[in-house]
């Protein structure tokens, strides 16, 4: 049976690392659009996969795993032989790895969703932006990359120097928040040239690139 994968079309948020995980591996699966504008995440039939109801989700035959980078890494240990490997197998290099994935979420993530809420959601929702605390949460995120920006001095990817999970996962936060008008990346160029140059290299993969045209249409079964 074919893997499902439930969420958006659209490349962005978790869908749309998942979808490229998928891609890079060369795993064959379907897309359960999920309408979020519908509400189709909120009804009893959905809720009964997701409790939060939220997406994406996978059915892998009859295997239900929701969050993305709980997904990601499980298509990537039953799948570590296939396509590209996200995952290092020596003791250093996975270690490495685990303290990029870390500092992506407990560091990178925390910033970049304060702005998306203000910047996207809010007026996705036509809620009122908190004008006031975009100063600081823009600073913070300022701060967070010139770290980051070291790190990428030191090493090609977040995660060491090969492409691993850690750095996909960067591709949940960023590309929503440009498409409210806040690119960060841009912003931050010049000071940043490190940081610019690894996130170029994540958009310009092919299977990104190929994403841009809506998950449907890599869809493989």
């Amino acid at each position: 049976m074919v893997l499902k994968l439930y969420g958006d079309n659209s490349p962005v948020g978790g869908s749309g690392i998942v979808a490229m995980v998928l891609l890079e591996k060369k795993i064959p699966f379907e897309l359960i659009h999920i309408d979020l504008s519908k509400g189709e995440n909120k009804t009893p039939e959905y809720l009964a996969l997701h409790q939060f109801g939220l997406v994406p989700i996978i059915d892998d035959n009859g295997f239900i795993l929701h969050e993305a980078r709980a997904i990601c890494r499980y298509l990537e240990e039953k799948y570590a032989g296939q396509g590209t490997r996200f995952i290092p197998t020596e003791l250093r290099d996975k270690a490495r790895f685990e303290e990029g994935a870390s500092v992506e979420l407990t560091e990178f993530f925390p910033r970049l969703r304060r702005l998306a809420v203000e910047l996207g959601f809010n007026p996705q929702q036509k809620a009122s932006t908190d004008e006031a605390a975009l100063p600081e949460a823009k600073a913070a995120l300022a701060k967070t990359l010139s770290e980051y920006e070291w790190i990428l001095s030191q090493q090609k990817y977040i995660g060491g120097d090969e492409l691993t999970l850690a750095d996909i996962f960067h591709l949940y936060s960023v590309p929503p928040l440009k498409r409210a008008g806040f690119d960060v990346i841009a912003l931050l160029a010049d000071k940043c040239p490190n940081v610019k140059r690894w996130y170029n290299d994540l958009v310009s993969r092919s299977s990104w690139v190929k994403l841009q045209e809506g998950i449907q249409s890599v869809a493989m079964y």
